[in-house]
Order: structure tokens, then sequence, then C-alpha cells
């Protein structure tokens, strides 16, 4: 099993698929990457057929010219809380916990808003 970018790549996938599982790579990414190799490892060939100095290939171009997995996911979460601390509205929607990109909360958004609250006691009390 190939290890990438701190990241175990599914033996039998394709390695321009495989390199998705890598957080900051998509499909578009995994073919650039590729191709900044000149052909030394094919798109076709499977993870469980590449040798050492292929993996490691990856590893150092991965490492040297593009951000990906722990050192993205810090970079992200930094610009979050820049947002929070200056007070735009994308940080103010952040400290909510509600959609940031202009979606309607009237309905839907459970996701970010969670489980929904019954409001009220349900009725009137009888004496």
């Amino acid at each position: 099993m190939a290890r990438v970018a701190g990241v175990d790549l599914p033996k039998n996938k394709r390695i321009d698929v495989a390199l998705t599982y890598v957080y900051g790579i998509g499909r578009v990414m995994s073919q650039h990457v590729l191709g900044k190799l000149n052909g030394a490892i094919d798109p076709k060939t499977r993870v469980k057929d590449l040798t050492e100095s292929q993996v490691g290939l990856l590893n150092s171009l991965l490492s040297k010219e593009y951000r990906v997995e722990g050192e993205l996911r810090r970079e992200v979460q930094a610009n979050i809380h820049r947002y929070v601390e200056i007070g735009c509205y994308r940080g103010v929607r952040h400290r909510r916990n509600l959609p940031v990109r202009g979606q309607r909360t009237k309905t839907n958004a459970r996701i970010r808003r969670g489980r929904r609250r019954t409001v009220g006691s349900g009725g009137k009390v009888k004496e």
C-alpha cells in the first residue's frame, strides 16, 4: 500500500483516481501532478504496481510544490478564524453556525443548523 502525503492510497485503484484521496487534490489536480512527472508514472497504473522510487517521486513533488493535507487544512482554518476575528459577514455566519454562502435558512439548512427544535408546548393546557 502506497503512502503519499500521509495518506494510504487504495491498492486496486488507478493512480490518477487514488491521488484524489489526498485532501486538496481532485481529478484535475491529479492529472497535473502526474503530468509534471514527465511520464515517470502512467496514469493508468494501479497503486499496487507502483515502485518505491515512483512513490518517492510523488511524495517529493507534493511536498515541494503543493499544499495538501495538514498544511492546507491549517490554512483554511486560519482563514475562517480571520473572518471571525474581523467580524465580516462570513465570519458572523461561521460564528453562528449558519450557512455562509448565501443559502436560504427559512427552510432547509438542516445540516448546518442541526436537528429541529420544536418551539412552544404543543397546545393549550386544560384546567
